[in-house]
């Protein structure tokens, strides 16, 4: 922390470095896309033929293909621009983004839910259902964070149970969130943009209603099946039965409540106060939300009883797997996003080109597979903001002349980070947790064999009936 804080101050110090963070992706060959491939193949593959390695170094692994695209990347364009960008991804996006995560990660970990629910279909379902909603007023990772640990412990005398937590991750991380700003970051950045609130939900509410509908009839259907095969039971469940329902720890509402209070505050709250950093420009909005959410954390972990914690199996693990990952992810998707974002005249110009007719109108359809397709492996909220810029970038056109257009581009950017486990921090940071307790995931491929036998075909529905 010490090295980083003195790097930061040299290149503050340096107005030589301090070079705008723009990057022209024209100029870039997509070899530069090498190093993000790679940490994506590394996450897929590298848990199935060596998880003894992965499980130890993976860290290190994700050092390692930063270093492959920010070493060659600074002898190429020189040290000015690659610092630039560097400080850039890790000031105005990777900071913000982990402090967020780490807020609702440590907040939803102070709040236990007393008693021991039976994970019957009936039951999981009901959970499902109610992480919906609340992934839109708390966010995907809020709503995630408070409901996996009770939804694990309610089916830990179940044998079959990796359904019940992809199906969690499918609704409650990702679909969930796609009525208002805070249910996920994309949303957010349009908010920001200028995108009315309430705009999302008038506008993909059905869309939003048939997916989780449907996934929610077909997870209990499966769960059912799965429920009332022979010895699906445990004998004996492993969390003892309480005699009430209830809730310890439960001043982290109030702190989940200050979360979405901060988040909104920087989003409402225009000033024009900006401090600049090697090119990069911190709004104070955005610095009191960081500084805000910082505080939040640490007075959930003052106020939170050590047997709150012990009770949730609260530990920093998952936390640290998504945070060293992310990193490598943010600082190699540069080049990518500067591509993407050079539209027809960049490297990827034949997909930008693919979501305009003939007449040239945008294609609400391709903008749905698009975005969505993108947003399955790259981050999801640049990627919105790239699809949001190549359909005009003006807010009141895009909410009324262009309404279908936006509405694809939120539900490609939201639904569809339910495809992968990088799709959506709260893909990963669910998978750790469930690993964490005992629960056999599905492979990064076998996730997807998941997601493209149920997903898939309901995104076809959703294109024939809302964006033809």
């Amino acid at each position: 922390m010490k090295r980083l804080r003195w790097g930061l101050a040299l290149l503050a110090a340096c107005p030589g470095l301090a070079l705008a963070a723009d990057l022209d992706g024209s100029q870039l060959s997509v070899l530069w896309g090498v190093p993000f491939a790679g940490i994506l193949l590394s996450i897929a593959i590298l848990p199935l033929v060596a998880p003894h390695f992965w499980h130890h170094h993976f860290g290190k692994v994700a050092a390692a293909w930063s270093l492959v695209f920010l070493v060659p990347f600074a002898a190429v364009f020189g040290p000015g621009l690659a610092a630039a960008n560097f400080v850039h991804a890790l000031l105005a996006e990777y900071i913000p983004f982990i402090i967020l995560l780490t807020a609702l990660f440590t907040v939803a970990g102070g709040i236990y839910i007393r008693g021991n629910l039976h994970g019957s279909p009936g039951l999981n379902t009901a959970i499902l259902a109610i992480g919906a909603v609340l992934a839109s007023f708390m966010g995907t990772t809020g709503a995630s964070m408070l409901l996996i640990r009770p939804l694990i412990r309610a089916n830990d005398n179940r044998r079959h149970k990796a359904h019940v937590i992809i199906f969690f991750i499918f609704i409650v991380s990702n679909a969930g969130g796609s009525l208002t700003p805070l249910g996920d970051p994309p949303l957010f950045l349009g908010f920001l943009k200028g995108v009315d609130f309430f705009w999302t939900l008038s506008h993909i509410f059905p869309e939003t209603l048939f997916l989780v509908g449907v996934l929610l009839a077909l997870f209990y259907a499966m769960d059912s099946w799965y429920y009332h095969r022979r010895e699906e039971v445990l004998p004996v469940d492993p969390t003892p039965d309480s005699k009430r329902i209830g809730f310890e720890g439960a001043v982290n509402f109030w702190l989940l409540g200050a979360v979405v209070g901060l988040v909104l505050l920087s989003g409402f709250w225009k000033s024009s106060v900006v401090f600049n950093m090697a090119g990069t420009d911190l709004g104070l909005p955005g610095l009191v939300r960081d500084i805000g959410l910082l505080i939040v954390t640490f007075i959930s972990l003052r106020i939170t009883s050590a047997e709150v914690h012990d009770k949730n199996q609260f530990g920093w693990a998952p936390m640290q797997e998504v945070a060293k990952l992310f990193a490598g992810i943010f600082l190699t998707i540069i080049p990518v996003i500067a591509m993407l974002k050079a539209g027809v005249n960049g490297p990827f110009g034949a997909i930008v080109a693919a979501v305009t007719r003939p007449d040239g109108s945008p294609d609400p359809a391709m903008y749905f597979w698009a975005t969505g397709a993108l947003s399955s492996f790259l981050d999801n909220a640049p990627t919105y903001l790239v699809f949001f810029n190549t359909a005009g970038g003006d807010p009141a056109v895009l909410m009324s002349t262009l309404a279908p257009t936006l509405a694809a581009i939120s539900a490609g950017a939201v639904f569809m980070g339910a495809n992968t486990y990088i799709g959506n921090a709260p893909n990963l940071m669910v998978k750790a947790i469930a690993e964490d307790r005992g629960v056999k995931m599905p492979s990064f491929f076998g996730y997807m064999l998941w997601s493209g036998a149920i997903l898939v075909p309901l995104f076809v529905v959703i294109t024939l009936v809302w964006f033809r």
